[in-house]
């Protein structure tokens, strides 16, 4: 059977052990919320651009001009 002391030193080795991978999780974490914030910036800009393209397309489109589809 282990002793006071064994166990002590045990729980506090486990302790260090998960105190790592709280950090290491963190950083990952963080990482991730930055590349998060990155993709919503590309995709508020691309939505921008899909719109612009779009109003502008509608706005250039005349639909007596268009031939039809078997032309």
């Amino acid at each position: 059977m282990k002793n006071q002391q064994e166990n002590i030193i045990e729980i506090e080795t486990k302790i260090v052990y998960l105190e790592d991978t709280v950090e290491q999780l963190n950083s990952v974490i963080i990482n991730q919320q930055k590349q998060i914030d990155q993709l919503k910036k590309q995709i508020l800009n691309l939505s921008q651009k899909v719109d612009e393209e779009s109003s502008q397309w509608h706005q250039n489109t005349n639909p007596a001009d268009e031939k039809p589809p078997h032309y």
